[in-house]
């Protein structure tokens, strides 16, 4: 029950950026040191990735500059950075990745889930965003003076699409492709207004990007695959508990409202 209050008051571990400043530098103290405690009394860890089926909502994580970085494909990034000898250069990366989309509510990260497909050997992770979403401008009009509402710009869900396998106790995943979906509530972004801009939109959701191929074609990697891999330190059914190669946590939880993934780039 500590660990949910505190991930709700630091906003899944968002409040927390050291970038900006030390606030609430003492609360992440103390959430860590509940997870060790937790991670320590750990029941015994699966042996088979069918043990982990299903989708898992994070509910938060200790990583600075961004949950984004629950993704496979960040994490690809921050592998190849560190397999170069330069781990520094991807938090540069991240911090900058971070500013550039999140400051002055250019762009906000709603729900971050992942979802496990053993019989596939796949791992979904998604997340949703939407973009604009600082949705009060301060403006003066002619009749008082008072901030203007604005709408936010809905997008929707992104997902990375992952192989995964359970290799003792790590979760080890190569970045396959990137697609996305819709969210209930937004309506992603329309080129064209009408039934056109809906069509395209449609067409858009379906769209695979073969993120892996290309990774493999940029010189700078070699032909290497964007690989990462995560540390199993905790499960007991409902809580999965994942360490990445940095020493930061990131905390899952079944969903109370379940998203099931579905749509024919999925198939």
């Amino acid at each position: 029950m500590q660990i949910m209050q505190l991930a709700a008051a630091l906003d899944r571990g968002q409040a927390y950026n050291p970038t900006s400043s030390g606030a609430y530098a003492e609360r992440m103290e103390i959430m860590d040191g509940l997870l060790q405690q937790l991670v320590a009394s750990s029941p015994p860890l699966p042996t088979a990735l069918s043990e982990l089926d299903g989708e898992w909502e994070l509910v938060f994580t200790s990583v600075a500059h961004g949950i984004f970085r629950s993704s496979p494909f960040f994490l690809a990034i921050r592998e190849a950075y560190a397999r170069d000898g330069e781990p520094d250069k991807a938090e540069l990366f991240f911090k900058l990745h971070e500013l550039q989309t999140c400051s002055w509510g250019i762009s906000k990260i709603g729900r971050v889930a992942q979802l496990i497909d053993s019989s596939k050997g796949y791992l979904y992770s998604e997340f949703d965003t939407n973009l604009l979403s600082l949705t009060t401008i301060p403006a003066c009009d002619t009749r008082n003076c008072c901030p203007r509402l604005e709408a936010a710009l809905p997008v929707g869900c992104v997902i990375t699409a992952s192989k995964v396998e359970l290799q003792g106790d790590r979760l080890a995943m190569e970045v396959d492709y990137t697609t996305s979906r819709p969210v209930p509530g937004l309506s992603g972004l329309r080129p064209l207004p009408g039934g056109a801009g809906k069509w395209i939109a449609e067409q858009i959701w379906n769209l695979r990007v073969p993120v892996g191929a290309v990774w493999k074609l940029l010189p700078w990697n070699k032909g290497l695959a964007p690989t990462c891999a995560v540390k199993l330190v905790y499960h007991d059914g409902d809580m999965r508990i994942v360490e990445e190669d940095g020493g930061s946590l990131f905390v899952y939880m079944r969903p109370v409202a379940p998203r099931p993934i579905d749509g024919p780039q999925f198939k």
